[in-house]
């Protein structure tokens, strides 16, 4: 039941989650929970420029973008769009500062928020509502919690993302006579201290396995950055059969078309681990500085390798029930915890099922 001053059947719901491409994911099994819940709501989402590139597909959802590089005139753009309008409810899935001020201004007498414990650059000043404290949550969970607060019963989880024609044929184009696909993305976003990458040794073993002993065609996915190029070029060569480089030439709409024919997807904590989740596909996610407990794929936790208490003990001298849940390993070499064995293990287990 609702406890917040919210009607039954909310009739205009408002999601603020501008960014990144995971956390895009989760919300939009949210969404489909109170679709589920409350079919004729009209929802709003208010989202970054480059993750409504993914999602803009979507029925009965309208968008709202935020484009962030534009600085000041983003908000000006935002309050224009929501100009004239009225939201019985909006869910403030978005903690920081950025995000908070565009919080505050929304046209709504219910403003809901995470717990102050989870409540980044001061967000319950912005809000008026909360959800309930929760420890050790799933990031998708603690989402889960905004659907739960205003009412909307548990469903059976569903993302349903839809995929353009088009980048199905893409996708097909690149799957097309092989037994079996694997897309690796092998790198995290370009942020500083992320540390979330394992080595290109390692993943050229890895691909060595899966073409030998499971006959793979393998896809290397990434964005347009230096570091994911170098990645792409030792990976997937022109003198590397089998091996196909797609890095920076694929849009994001693409890349899920390409995650869903694919078999299996293999990579560190990132985006396409999420977006694998939402199209079906398991994934092996690659987790030593990061818990997968709280970021990681929320379906294929049984192919997760997590190294993450072993990095805690090793670099930071302390159990991880003792770390501030989502506390991260700043350390380089921790991802090298991850040993090419662990891989392999979870590799043969998945296709030797």
């Amino acid at each position: 039941m609702p406890h917040l001053a919210v009607q039954s059947k909310p009739q205009n719901i408002c999601i603020v989650r501008l960014s990144a491409i995971g956390d895009t994911c989760h919300t939009l099994a949210v969404v489909r929970r109170l679709q589920d819940n409350w079919p004729d709501a009209s929802i709003t989402w208010i989202i970054g420029k480059t993750e409504a590139t993914l999602m803009a597909g979507i029925d009965d959802v309208e968008f709202i973008i935020f484009d962030k590089s534009k600085g000041r005139h983003a908000y000006d753009d935002a309050r224009k769009s929501l100009a004239n309008r009225r939201f019985d409810v909006a869910l403030c899935m978005h903690a920081s500062m950025r995000v908070n001020v565009l919080c505050r201004s929304l046209p709504t007498d219910v403003r809901l928020g995470f717990d102050k414990a989870r409540a980044r650059d001061f967000q319950w000043l912005f809000t008026n509502e909360r959800i309930p404290p929760a420890p050790q949550q799933h990031a998708l969970e603690a989402m889960m919690s905004f659907a739960t607060a205003i009412g909307a019963a548990e469903r059976p989880l569903r993302w349903d993302l839809p995929l353009a024609a088009a980048a199905q044929e893409y996708a097909a184009r690149h799957t097309c006579n092989a037994q079996r696909t694997v897309v690796i993305s092998p790198c995290s976003s370009q942020r500083s201290r992320n540390f979330r990458n394992w080595s290109v040794a390692n993943y050229a073993a890895i691909i060595r396995h899966l073409q030998q002993a499971h006959g793979c065609k393998v896809l290397i996915t990434g964005g347009g950055s230096e570091l994911e190029k170098e990645y792409g070029r030792a990976l997937g060569g022109e003198a590397t059969p089998g091996v196909e480089n797609l890095v920076g030439r694929s849009s994001l709409v693409q890349l899920a078309a390409l995650i869903s024919a694919a078999d299996l997807v293999i990579c560190p904590d990132s985006g396409p681990a999420h977006i694998a989740t939402a199209v079906g596909t398991p994934v092996i996610g690659l987790y030593a500085t990061s818990n997968p407990q709280r970021t990681g794929p929320f379906v294929s936790r049984d192919l997760t390798i997590n190294r993450y208490p072993d990095a805690a003990r090793k670099y930071l001298r302390k159990d991880v029930n003792e770390l501030r849940w989502g506390q991260r390993v700043r350390k380089a070499e921790a991802m090298e915890l991850i040993t090419i064995d662990d891989v392999r293990r979870k590799i043969d287990a998945f296709f030797d099922k």
